[in-house]
């Protein structure tokens, strides 16, 4: 009942200087219900690729087996499971830290997860980036907003001490018809900063085209390509990550 592509793509810069995207993002479905998860590894952190993989297949992977046979978002204690998948994750990297020996932040990294059904949308995040859901009367609303620190480019990430205290946590109780997750690269492209309201014109198309989804292979290859088309690349230089969810009856 969803249909869902996402693609994470090295920045310019990471490309001149020959390093990996450190940018990921993971969902899977089941039935009606999409667990979806984005993260941005800090550029700073020797092992920021790997601490934005595990954490977002961390999450996603809790979510999904606490959540089997609950789709419904009244009975269901979504910002309490969405806290636990945070801790979840924050476990695996310091599990990783300890077995290569290094230190919990060189894997440090944001994250961002949802649950969506079909009369709801449950999402947590901690750092910058945004959750958009477009309405089924095409109104576009950010679901959260970027955590920006007290200087330009700093951002709370999952390992800090204080995280959990940061994280915002949100249910919107209607139905959604589309969603779009993504991380601090496209953020002055698709939103209105510093506010963090969506910008219309920026979603609109790119809601068509997931709505229109047929063939995940060849969509994947246009999103890669729109990210790294001119219109982005010359207005960030940073990784990117964009997934995109449509729900269809």
């Amino acid at each position: 009942m969803w249909r869902v592509v996402g693609s994470s793509k090295p920045g310019t810069s990471h490309l001149r200087q020959g390093l990996p995207c450190q940018d990921a993002h993971y969902w899977v479905q089941s039935e009606d219900l999409l667990i979806a998860a984005v993260a941005d590894g800090a550029g700073s952190a020797p092992l920021a690729e790997e601490g934005a993989q595990i954490a977002a297949k961390t999450a996603v992977d809790f979510l999904a087996m606490k959540s089997q046979g609950n789709s419904k978002a009244d009975d269901t204690p979504w910002e309490d499971w969405l806290h636990s998948a945070f801790k979840t994750a924050l476990v695996a990297l310091k599990n990783e830290a300890e077995k290569r020996s290094a230190a919990l932040s060189d894997f440090a990294t944001t994250l961002i997860v949802v649950v969506a059904a079909p009369n709801f949308v449950a999402v947590a995040q901690i750092g910058d980036g945004a959750v958009v859901v477009g309405e089924r009367s095409s109104q576009i609303t950010a679901l959260t907003t970027p955590s920006q620190g007290e200087y330009l480019n700093e951002t709370t990430f999952l390992t800090a001490p204080d995280a959990l205290l940061q994280a915002q946590f949100r249910v919107w109780h209607h139905p959604p018809r589309h969603l779009a997750l993504l991380t601090d690269g496209l953020q002055m492209l698709a939103l209105k900063m510093p506010t963090g309201e969506p910008h219309p014109p920026f979603f609109a198309p790119l809601f068509r085209f997931v709505e229109a989804v047929e063939d995940r292979d060849v969509a994947q290859a246009q999103l890669l390509a729109f990210l790294g088309g001119e219109r982005v690349t010359q207005r960030t230089d940073d990784d990117l990550t964009l997934l995109l969810a449509a729900f269809k009856e």
